[in-house]
């Protein structure tokens, strides 16, 4: 039978959240029930409970960066136990049989991935609802397996932070005797930092804010440039295989593009939208420099950055909330007051 379950819901445009009572489906013979442990709070989740990217329809449960424990399994999944960890990201299903989900490559699904929050089941059409809450059932081909040995809570936001980082430092070959950088030091950011260096490179940090340092060396960086300074970014011209582009925001990549050693590439995954600036493609040209973008990762590259980051021992750095907190969190997040990912303690919404 369908269970209900207690939740978190923004109930319209850019409105606080509030308790919500999810139905839950019965298991599907491929389904896995999770009981939620904790659930870990993305920037994503801000803009979709403000509709900034539009499409979002309401009431809306954000999360989809889960970590949990399974409760119960359908009759023809034999991969997950009862008990056993596991994780689910920002997909919970895709068409299966397209060009790219036979890759391996389900966050381009030519019908468009089923995400964890406000997408729409590909069997009864109903709305899906995401972490914010004390269960989630989930087609066990979208069920990740959580290395053992990890802080579960602190290994939570690998789940969209770890990946987004994770999927362009392993396409372009982060490793040793690579130089690679990073752009913004925020929630991406410093899981861009942990990765490459767990990966054998050389790893920078730029940076607007002087103060950031000490806490970039911490966190695996070798040197700091400050991108504001003209010549700091003059003298570090033609050197890096990959940078790493998290900022969130609307900035001009040319300064970093030139930073980049011949046929380096610069990976933008923190911003969605237009550029204000036009993009000079003379040092493209000329030195075969390349500009991309890179979005999440497939489910089996997902799983592979969890067996890393369990094997090196890569977690984020997080503080951690009670449900009831989340509104003052988001608003703590829109000034980068944290450091560096929230993670909700689900158990705390069995109090409410």
């Amino acid at each position: 039978m369908p269970q209900t379950v207690a939740a978190y819901a923004a109930y319209g445009q850019a409105e606080a959240l509030k308790p919500f009572d999810v139905e839950r489906r019965d298991l599907r013979e491929e389904d896995v029930e999770i009981d939620i442990l904790y659930c870990g709070v993305c920037h994503s989740d801000i803009h979709t409970v403000n509709n900034d990217w539009g499409g979002s329809s309401y009431p809306v449960v954000p999360g989809h960066e889960i970590v949990g424990k399974v409760a119960r399994v359908g009759s023809a999944v034999t991969r997950f136990q009862v008990g056993q960890h596991v994780a689910v990201g920002c997909m919970v299903d895709s068409c299966r049989k397209c060009n790219f989900c036979e890759r391996d490559l389900e966050q381009h699904c030519t019908s468009g991935f089923t995400g964890t929050y406000g997408g729409k089941d590909r069997v009864d059409g109903t709305t899906t609802y995401g972490g914010y809450s004390q269960k989630v059932v989930v087609a066990d081909k979208f069920v990740l397996s959580m290395p053992e040995g990890l802080d579960l809570a602190a290994a939570t936001p690998l789940l969209c932070a770890g990946i987004t980082t994770y999927s362009p430092l392993r396409r372009f070959k982060c490793g040793p005797g690579k130089k690679v950088a990073v752009v913004g030091l925020g929630g991406l950011g410093h899981m861009a930092l942990k990765l490459a260096h767990a990966m054998g490179a050389e790893v920078t940090l730029f940076t607007r804010s002087p103060g950031k340092e000490a806490d970039a060396r911490r966190l695996g960086a070798s040197n700091v440039i400050i991108s504001s300074d003209p010549e700091a970014m003059k003298a570090a011209a033609n050197t890096f295989d990959l940078i790493v582009d998290t900022v969130p925001y609307d900035h001009d990549l040319n300064p970093y593009i030139a930073t980049l050693n011949c046929v380096g590439t610069i990976s933008v995954v923190g911003y969605l939208g237009p550029l204000g600036t036009t993009l000079n493609t003379a040092p493209l040209v000329f030195q075969s420099k390349g500009v991309v973008g890179s979005l999440i990762g497939g489910i089996a590259e997902t799983q592979e950055m969890l067996d890393f980051c369990g094997e090196k021992k890569v977690v984020s750095d997080i503080e951690m909330i009670k449900m009831e907190e989340i509104n003052v969190a988001y608003e703590r997040m829109m000034k980068s007051d944290v450091k560096y990912r929230f993670v909700i303690d689900i158990s705390s919404l069995n109090k409410n």
